[in-house]
């Protein structure tokens, strides 16, 4: 690593006013350091804030930015409100890491491109304008979605798939006290022609909780991953789904995806295919039509586009009860 001052913060105000690096579990962020593909001069250690509660809120929930992973995935209002959620907390990581990982910074976490992490690649994530070698090299485990012709990393989270499924809020606080909510379908950049810039904080900004609305009554809720193993591996294909049905019709749709795109991707056109619609075979095809349009592979990724469709399909059968 190189060389940087370490502070402590006392509160919120303080860490915004500190003027550097947020860490509290460090679960990603150190490795990032040792790598050297991150080197922060200073960082503000937050682990002692007072933000690690879980309260209930308009029906829904308030949690705490340093809530940890295992803590909110046992906390029975989640097991019982937002069970999708609890198992995407499950399937992430290990005992050991979810123990450490926080909520603010599990929507923080950064891409695990191969490329990414090798300082002498060409990564314009890493460093722009240095070209993108994941396009033409083995990229595996790289978007089909939302993808430039700068970049084609994409996010490597399960917490915040099932989050923006059940339209969570990013609450932060500013440099000058400032307070905003964020919609999580507004925090995350798609990569365009600046990469780098991964979600719409501003330099200083400290996410000190996220608010979870309260379920559609009725719905069901499902997280499902598809991965190379059975643990502590990313996701190649994830889906979150709330969906409710009605006497044979769909009368709710809440559906985001995991190692699809830059971030936990969330498509109107995919809820539009099923809203009103009878939960049957031909309503799930043109879910997955709607979903991959425009979808493009890069050679070793070009499995996920079946795979996809098979993904989303036999999760909306499993939501809507519907036989295979």
């Amino acid at each position: 690593m190189k060389t940087f001052d370490y502070t402590r913060a006392e509160s919120p105000e303080a860490a915004v006013r500190a003027g550097g690096r947020f860490i509290a579990g460090g679960t990603n962020l150190l490795d990032l350091m040792k790598l050297q593909v991150e080197t922060p001069e200073r960082l503000v250690d937050i682990s002692r804030l007072d933000l690690n509660t879980i309260e209930e809120q308009d029906g829904g929930l308030l949690i705490g930015a340093l809530v940890p992973n295992s803590d909110l995935a046992a906390d029975p209002r989640v097991i019982a409100l937002y069970p999708a959620l609890s198992r995407a907390l499950l399937a992430g990581a290990s005992g050991q890491l979810r123990n450490k990982a926080t909520t603010g910074g599990n929507l923080l976490q950064r891409t695990r491109c191969y490329f990414f992490y090798d300082t002498h690649a060409a990564c314009n994530k890493r460093d722009p304008g240095s070209g993108c070698d994941a396009i033409d090299g083995f990229n595996r485990i790289h978007a089909i979605l939302g993808t430039s012709d700068q970049c084609i990393a994409t996010h490597p989270g399960d917490m915040p798939v099932a989050m923006r499924a059940l339209d969570a809020t990013v609450v932060t606080l500013k440099p000058d006290g400032d307070r905003r909510r964020i919609p999580l379908g507004d925090f995350y950049c798609l990569p365009g022609d600046t990469p780098h810039i991964e979600t719409v904080l501003e330099p200083g900004e400290l996410i000190t909780h996220i608010a979870l609305p309260a379920p559609p009554p009725g719905a069901r809720q499902l997280y499902r991953k598809v991965r190379d193993r059975a643990s502590y591996a990313f996701a190649l294909v994830s889906v979150a789904g709330v969906v409710a049905v009605e006497n044979g019709t769909i009368t709710h749709a809440a559906l985001a995806f995991g190692g699809l795109a830059h971030q936990p991707w969330r498509d109107p056109a995919v809820e539009a295919a099923l809203m009103g619609k009878p939960a049957e075979q031909a309503t799930f095809d043109a879910a997955a039509d709607a979903l991959l349009t425009g979808a493009r592979g890069f050679g070793h990724n070009d499995f996920k586009i079946p795979l996809t469709r098979r993904v989303l399909v036999t999760a909306l059968r499993d939501l809507t009860g519907e036989p295979a």
